[in-house]
């Protein structure tokens, strides 16, 4: 987000002069002039951390490419966001990812993977799960295998939003995954089933219960799916609900990122306690 104030900055991106508020970052320059930069662990309503380097741009002068999601723009910087070697760099985070995660269900990167003409085989077959899915409760799955260690839901559990602590980044190096304490399961864990990081994760490696099962069995069809806005009637809050619905019957809530009141987080309530609205009698009792 551009912050606001009476001081600018201006610089030059890809040939062309932009003037943001001081503060803003190199992302939000772009953001601003229209020029479009791959993320994936960024997300506005979270801090920036880092992690994936999609987001680098090169900045003239700057030995290495910086990642535009957390650089303050500078007066007088000459950035260029789609050189040969940011592409270059792009793709091959890209290839690495596509080629020892599973993506499918990354619907924002597999038109990354086209644009940047990326070819993850040839770093050999895709690589095996991890480990089979986590399904120890009712509300949602943990899929490893399609976890590209991008924090989101680290950040969104923690000091960002919900404060819970109940998932963070255990081992290092190729060993790091996100992990419960102890690596308890989550019922047993501090967890109190927001789903906020759920609704934050990039890849579906954090899934709803409803939405895997019927992935699994092949009807989940977001084509004969649409989306109803209404308001949580738990209390007075306000926040906004999301419907997704398909066939007349409510399969997941999420909330918009943008909205004032949530910032695209709910409870537990919000989130999983609509399903009375289909509980409905059978006609023969």
């Amino acid at each position: 987000m551009t912050i606001s104030g009476g001081r600018t900055v201006t610089l030059q991106i890809d040939g062309a002069a932009a003037t943001v508020s001081e503060g803003a970052t190199l992302l939000d320059a772009c953001k601003a002039g229209g020029i479009p930069v791959p993320t994936l662990c960024y997300l506005g309503t979270l801090h920036p951390v880092n992690v994936c380097r999609l987001c680098v741009v090169e900045v003239e002068g700057s030995r290495t490419l910086v990642p535009a999601c957390s650089r303050k723009a500078e007066a007088g910087m000459v950035v260029r966001t789609a050189s040969e070697r940011v592409r270059h760099s792009r793709k091959m985070v890209l290839e690495f990812l596509a080629s020892s995660v599973d993506l499918s269900t990354a619907s924002g990167l597999s038109p990354l993977l086209t644009e940047y003409g990326c070819h993850p085989e040839r770093y050999g077959p895709a690589a095996m799960p991890v480990a089979a899915p986590k399904i120890d409760n009712d509300l949602y799955v943990r899929d490893y295998s399609k976890c590209v260690l991008c924090y989101r839901c680290v950040e969104a559990c923690g000091v960002d939003h919900q404060n819970t602590f109940a998932i963070a980044v255990a081992g290092r190096g190729s060993g790091a995954r996100i992990s419960t304490e102890l690596d308890v399961p989550l019922p047993q864990s501090a967890c109190v089933y927001c789903g906020n990081c759920i609704a934050v994760c990039p890849t579906g490696a954090l899934m709803d219960r409803i939405e895997f099962d019927m992935r699994r069995e092949g009807t989940w069809d977001e084509s004969r799916q649409k989306q109803v806005t209404t308001t949580c009637g738990y209390c007075g809050v306000g926040c906004s609900l999301t419907l997704h619905v398909q066939d007349n019957e409510i399969l997941k809530v999420t909330s918009p990122f943008d909205h004032d009141v949530t910032l695209g987080n709910l409870c537990i309530k919000g989130r999983f306690a609509w399903r009375y609205v289909q509980d409905r009698p059978d006609p023969e009792r």
